[in-house]
């Protein structure tokens, strides 16, 4: 089981954990975004403090750039690192796109479809020549013409924060890798099952991708302790369930639905929306932060990482809290405990 981990660059001492996360042997350092610091800006920062640890973006939002500017960014990134660069995306949300980005929240899982195309039509070094419906390049009845990328041709690998079943259809179908928020891995079906689908439909095997599960990671000294983290966790999900989305999209609610966890969902997102942010944070159901983290002493976290690998996650993304040197070494405890642990 591989390890990854995120990394907030602008934070004091990001290059030394960045060393020092390489030097222990985790797999790749990723960049949130969100709508503050850009991930890709920072991504650079981290690149030039390593040599070998991949990096990746968690995740950059679709819509955001154009898809030929997201592409020539990329290679600039995969260019600069010397091949170490994966590209994580997402469709964000109406509430995000619209309000700050400006930009239409329309057909998501087409579009996430064909800035994939026009980046790899970019990544090969294809003239620009895209009839799509979101992207159709040149502009139809413009004056716009059919570029070559003025770039070396080379290959990126495109991760996709997906959670719908059409988007995760898409994801098995066209990407290299699966960045599966929420997961769990008793539900595992419910992701996993129209991610199968959409390999199919190219003709190959799941197995082909990278599937990420990021994870929050905390070690306790005993089981009490471990619960008392399960709790903080769960409570940490009220925001996501109450203010991740409008009120006709959150595609955090419809996930959690589709797991087993649309009654709670309701009673948390009514009582958010009511200004009853405690009453929601203690509506949130306990074993929501059990079970999609990894808290606990090291023997409880070392089982759950055996249910994760039997999910088929093959990298664990972790979440860490707290000062620099305290995540360093949460996360060798960490890769020490996922170092025999499924595939790799």
């Amino acid at each position: 089981m591989r390890v990854a981990a995120l990394i907030d660059p602008h934070r004091r001492g990001a290059a030394d954990f960045a060393r020092e996360a390489e030097r222990l042997g985790v797999d790749s350092l990723w960049v949130p975004e969100v709508w503050g610091y850009d991930a890709l800006t920072g991504l650079a920062h981290v690149a030039a403090h390593t040599t070998t640890i991949g990096l990746g973006t968690f995740v950059v939002q679709l819509g955001s750039r154009s898809p030929a500017l997201l592409a020539t960014s990329a290679l600039s990134l995969q260019s600069l690192s010397g091949g170490r660069f994966r590209l994580g995306v997402g469709v964000s949300g109406p509430q995000v796109m619209e309000g700050w980005h400006g930009v239409r929240f329309d057909r998501p899982v087409q579009a996430t479809r064909e800035t994939i195309e026009i980046i790899r039509m970019v990544s090969r070094g294809d003239t620009l020549d895209h009839p799509g419906q979101v992207y159709p390049l040149p502009l139809p009845d413009s004056q716009g013409r059919a570029l070559r990328p003025m770039v070396e041709a080379a290959t990126v690998a495109i991760y996709v924060a997906a959670m719908g079943p059409a988007n995760l259809s898409l994801t098995g179908e066209v990407a290299d890798g699966w960045l599966a928020n929420l997961f769990i891995p008793e539900s595992a079906e419910v992701f996993l099952e129209p991610l199968r689908q959409g390999a199919a439909l190219a003709g190959r095997d799941l197995a082909e991708l990278d599937l990420v599960a990021p994870v929050g990671v905390e070690v306790t000294v005993d089981d009490a302790a471990g619960a008392e983290a399960a709790r903080r966790h769960a409570r940490g999900y009220a925001f996501t369930i109450g203010a991740m989305g409008s009120g006709s999209t959150n595609f955090y609610n419809n996930a959690l639905t589709r797991m087993g966890y649309g009654p709670a969902v309701d009673e948390v997102e009514r009582l958010w929306r009511a200004g009853r942010r405690d009453e929601a944070a203690d509506a949130v159901p306990v074993d929501l932060g059990q079970l999609t983290n990894l808290v606990g002493t090291e023997a409880a976290i070392a089982a759950r990482i055996e249910q994760y690998a039997r999910a088929g996650i093959t990298t664990l993304l972790a979440k860490l809290d707290g000062a620099l040197d305290v995540q360093l070494g949460t996360l060798a405890t960490l890769v020490d405990l996922a170092a025999d642990t499924g595939p790799a």
